[in-house]
């Protein structure tokens, strides 16, 4: 038996006392049962009114598409009706879904497109390391400067990704025929061919006619089939990444082949120059006859077949799942970057989400935070797993996907997830544990002047804008200039189109006013890259006793990074002076506090010889987990109000001593 010694101190001001302990560990083999294989469906710029389900099937405005396979899906599987995208534009989305913590703690924000994805823990990296394939395939936009994989530090394959196949920059999946020239581009970067790459290999020289939508879909199928065909044990990770309705509105070349599946629908062919077997036709020329002769405009009808296209796909995607008899072990999610979009990027012609209302009964639209912007379309879907036909009204958002896919995987997150696991509430089975859904975005522009948004939104300035939930409301602001600025507050069961704000209405409101004011300080750190008007503002102290010790909670097991224990079994607890457990690896976490003597700044440092991960509040406080460097000091500095703070440590027991230690020092 090994004995290791931990030890976390809080000196210099710090209240509460030093913490020694030995523990002894035993190792513990996994006893996990099937892993589903797991897909996440994500598409670009697609409105939560678009999908027929929750909005176009019961729309009374005068022109509707339809998404029957969409519909099916929802019908054999669960709607997730308020479901939010991290912020409203595609960038951060994409970040904080693979990274799996809100905008409070990406390194992606605003409009930071193309930007290095964190090198940390993605959801590739997580399902990597718990035994899946791990692939990607469609549009990714996080690559970080460069010019080809070498050059680009945050390439998907840097990143926990197997195997990828797709467009690389933010740039090139507004175009959906990487060969063509499109003359009908409205500039240059429209009407030129884009790169496609496979892993360190640029192909898109063979994809003559290969309508991207196609492409992806096939690609996916393919890999999916050969995968599985081959007699792999392991399960798979897909993230297929759509890089429409968003952008040009191209058509594809040939009508939908007939059938669904593994001997129908769309077919990897792997021929250059004939790729995918819609590689045929006319580029950009087909029209789904529902939408033609209608006296819609050339834009309606290219918006309304694009999304027809991916219904398409989908149903496509699902029933080769059927065909291969993996359909009751895989989990699909489908969802949504942010709100409709507004462009076209046609010579002489735009467009609007206006023409069949893609904001569904809401205001706003993509770069809005009102809830046309952030409320995306979800579906999940997991024959025998997930109820036919149920429906989810609670609130949740994208970094919730590592905790859950992780979940299902077997595995824990990391603990640096701001995510909960969401398989109770798609599953009936288990106690769901209260999310967090948060929001922070700039954008110079305002919302749109639509005769049917409210008269006190159309024309607003956006600015700075935050969203909190908290108790049940949202809280909203834009044009944020100050951090005491507050928050309209809406009820969304009962006012979903945000028109009765509930502010300072009552003590009731009063009161969550401040709740509200104080929680984005607590939950959040700030960027450098991304300015805020709040990022000063010290954080609130909250009205508890300080602790003169540290509670601690022992988790056998082997881990492959620090974990959020938060779902886990313990095997033991206590407090400082009392520590002594049995286990020979494990997780071992820490609560306590730290009292501010004064309204201040503070620095932070952590010396540990292993992996660690702290917070203050919800707040990530030192993050000492990925590429951790033993003997290396993680300093972070802090501006906390006056009066006690709770603080949280997590650390791995890994068969070496490992003390801990944590300074604080007030600074200037």
């Amino acid at each position: 038996m090994v004995r290791h010694l931990f030890a976390i101190l809080l000196l210099g001001i710090a209240a509460t006392g030093p913490v020694q302990a030995q523990v002894q560990v035993q190792v513990q083999t996994d006893s996990a049962g099937t892993r589903p294989n797991v897909i996440f469906i994500l598409l670009d710029d697609m409105g939560w009114g678009d999908f027929g389900v929750l909005y176009q099937n019961e729309s009374k405005h005068d022109k509707t598409h339809q998404t029957p396979m969409l519909d099916q899906m929802a019908a054999e599987g669960m709607q997730m009706r308020a479901h939010y995208c991290p912020a409203p534009v595609c960038a951060p989305s994409r970040s904080s879904l693979l990274s799996g913590v809100h905008q409070g703690h990406a390194e992606v924000r605003d409009n930071q497109f193309d930007k290095a994805l964190a090198n940390n823990h993605t959801l590739a990296s997580v399902m990597k390391s718990a035994g899946y394939k791990t692939w990607l395939v469609g549009k990714y936009g996080l690559q970080g400067d460069g010019e080809s994989p070498d050059e680009w530090s945050a390439y998907p394959t840097k990143r926990g990704f197997d195997q990828f196949y797709g467009y690389v920059r933010h740039r090139d999946g507004h175009i959906h025929y990487p060969a063509e020239t499109w003359d009908l581009g409205n500039s240059p970067s429209h009407r030129t061919p884009k790169q496609v790459w496979h892993n360190d290999q640029e192909v898109s020289k063979d994809l003559a006619k290969c309508y991207t939508t196609d492409l992806f879909t096939a690609r996916s199928k393919d890999w999916i089939a050969t995968h599985v065909q081959s007699g792999a044990d392991d399960p798979f990770f897909l993230y297929l990444a759509y890089d429409t309705p968003h952008a040009a509105l191209q058509l594809p070349s040939t009508p939908y082949p007939d059938g669904h599946g593994l001997t129908g629908g769309l077919q990897w062919i792997g021929e250059p120059g004939r790729m995918i077997n819609t590689a045929t036709g006319t580029v950009d020329g087909y029209r789904y006859p529902d939408y033609t002769g209608k006296g819609w405009s050339d834009v309606e009808e290219r918006f309304a077949t694009m999304v027809r296209r991916i219904d398409n796909c989908v149903g496509d995607l699902l029933q080769t799942l059927k065909d291969l008899s993996i359909d009751r072990n895989t989990l699909v999610v489908i969802s949504c970057d942010n709100g409709p979009h507004h462009e076209a990027y046609l010579q002489n012609a735009n467009y609007t989400p206006q023409s069949f209302q893609s904001y569904g009964p809401f205001d706003g639209t993509k770069r809005d935070v009102w809830e046309g912007g952030i409320r995306v379309g979800t579906l999940a879907w997991w024959p025998g797993q997930i109820a036919a036909g149920s429906v989810d009204q609670h609130p949740s958002q994208f970094h919730d996907w590592m905790a859950t896919f992780a979940d299902a995987a077997g595995i824990a997150p990391p603990a640096r997830t701001d995510g909960v696991s969401l398989l109770p509430t798609l599953t009936g089975r288990g106690e769901q544990q209260p999310g967090q859904v948060y929001i922070e975005y700039f954008n110079g522009g305002k919302t749109p002047d639509y005769q049917d948004f409210q008269d006190a939104k159309r024309n607003q300035r956006r600015g700075q804008m935050q969203v909190v939930f908290v108790d049940g409301y949202k809280g909203v602001r834009v044009d944020v200039k100050k951090h005491d600025q507050p928050f309209e507050i809406f009820d969304l069961q009962a006012d979903p189109k945000e028109l009765k704000d509930l502010a300072g209405t009552s003590p009731k409101f009063e009161e969550l006013q401040r709740k509200m004011q104080a929680r984005v300080l607590q939950l959040r750190r700030s960027n450098a890259s991304a300015k805020r008007p709040y990022d000063d503002a010290p954080v609130p102290s909250l009205d508890i006793a300080p602790q003169d010790n540290w509670k601690w909670t022992l988790y056998p097991g082997k881990f492959p990074y620090v974990p959020e224990v938060s779902a886990l079994d313990p095997q033991g607890s206590g407090r400082s002076a009392d520590l002594s457990a049995i286990a020979e690896r494990g997780a071992i976490h820490f609560e306590g506090t730290f009292q501010a003597p004064e309204t201040g700044w503070y620095e932070v440092t952590l010396n540990s010889r292993a992996r660690a991960f702290a917070r203050i509040h919800d707040a990530t406080l030192i993050d000492a987990d990925f590429a951790f460097q033993p003997g290396q000091p993680y300093t972070t500095k802090i501006h906390l109000e006056k009066g006690v703070h709770p603080v949280t440590v997590t650390t791995l027991a890994d068969g070496l001593d490992a003390p801990i230690e944590l300074k604080w020092k007030a600074v200037r």
